[in-house]
């Protein structure tokens, strides 16, 4: 299992990056790492309410660290920019957010569960930077689940990842 992500070509020309993880967790506890507004608070790359029905509109925000670090300034519209398309906890999310579409797949296993996330960019040039920031978030996922602490900034560690890359 590649850590950093797979890089495919989906059926329609564009651009995926796929990560794997085998958690020792139940399915139900996953669920939570990747929806839980407090966990999520910690890696997700925008603040965004993902406990909606399939259909909701959802609006990603820009976080305080991204605020702090790039002075990324909030919409004070908060006008959409994404779609719920599937929420069937805690097998399935599915969203779609500027263009891009998420999927979060989770299957239990006899150890626990079997974590698929796939993003299907928009932009091809970004795949490597963005699988080191998926990455980077990963990690942290896998260390909330472990109850082990953060110690280290994802972003930080995704611009870590990325120059390791070239």
């Amino acid at each position: 299992m590649d850590k950093r992500g797979t890089v495919f070509e989906t059926e329609d020309g564009r651009t995926a990056i796929r990560f794997v993880r085998l958690l020792p967790h139940p399915p139900e506890k996953v669920w939570a790492a990747i929806t839980d507004p407090s966990q999520l608070s910690v890696w997700f790359p925008a603040v965004v309410d993902l406990n909606r029905p399939a259909g909701s509109e959802l609006h990603f925000g820009v976080t305080a660290e991204q605020q702090r670090r790039y002075g990324m300034i909030p919409d004070p519209s908060r006008k959409p920019n994404g779609r719920m398309l599937r929420h069937e906890p805690p097998t399935i999310l599915e969203y779609e957010w500027s263009g891009e579409l998420l999927s979060w797949e989770i299957t239990g296993t006899p150890e626990g569960s079997r974590l698929v996330f796939t993003n299907v960019l928009t932009d091809p040039t970004i795949a490597n930077p963005a699988a080191a920031g998926w990455q980077a978030g990963l990690e942290v996922v896998e260390a909330q689940l472990n109850n082990h602490p953060i110690t280290w900034n994802p972003l930080d560690r995704a611009t870590e990842l990325a120059a390791n890359d070239k």
